[in-house]
């Protein structure tokens, strides 16, 4: 899921039209990326679902939920489609649930690694034109900061976030229960404080520690 907190969009330094150029060849990659990695994380500890499903790919329009691309144009919030997983499939059915969920984040944050790696690349090769620089430049910082919020806000541990699989591995069965039968209100109690700014400027601040901390491993910073 794609949230508004993003400080790109907060910083008011680019128009509409300029932030939707960067964001959605962005958001086309990362989405995808997460959720092969759930499909290919899930596969390695034998549930085959999502194999089965075609959605062990990188191609968006296997991962692309159409409600949800239309929200993201529309309000800057948006998810992609859930991969299909069988926990009985695996050896250790909760673990397994945990582990699966948090490849999706991980594999955000990878890429923002990446994505500031090849930024430390541009800088110190300077092998395009200035034009095409500044380009590659701004493309690479809001791909390295879209995939930190990414990586921040699925670890978030409300259902359906991928935190919440990861939470519930050290929850008793009968809490596991009623914490998933109460998600429907966890998760519009979660948008009104994104939208009242009360947990926006938190996770802003998080995600601003995590890409400065990134950026300083390349002397960027």
């Amino acid at each position: 899921m794609f949230s508004p907190f993003s400080s790109f969009a907060a910083q008011g330094i680019f128009s509409f039209l300029e932030k939707m150029i960067y964001t959605l060849p962005v958001l086309l990659i990362a989405f995808p990326v997460h959720e092969c990695a759930h499909a290919l994380m899930a596969s390695a500890l034998g549930d085959k679902t999502a194999k089965y499903q075609g959605r062990l790919t990188l191609n968006p329009l296997r991962h692309l939920d159409v409600m949800g691309t239309i929200c993201l144009l529309l309000f800057r919030i948006g998810w992609a489609k859930p991969v299909p997983i069988d926990p009985r499939n695996f050896k250790r059915p909760r673990l397994g649930m945990a582990i699966t969920a948090l490849a999706g984040p991980v594999s955000n944050l990878l890429m923002s690694v990446l994505s500031v790696f090849l930024l430390w690349l541009v800088e110190i090769t300077a092998v395009f034109p200035f034009s095409v620089t500044q380009t590659v430049v701004t493309f690479l910082l809001v791909s390295a900061q879209i995939n930190v919020g990414l990586f921040i806000f699925n670890l978030i541990p409300i259902p359906p976030f991928d935190g919440s699989r990861v939470l519930a591995l050290f929850l008793s069965r009968d809490t596991e229960a009623s914490f998933y039968h109460y998600q429907g209100a966890a998760q519009l109690v979660l948008m009104a404080l994104l939208y009242l700014g009360f947990l926006s400027r938190p996770l802003i601040y998080v995600e601003q520690t995590v890409l400065q901390g990134i950026l300083s491993i390349f002397a960027l910073a």
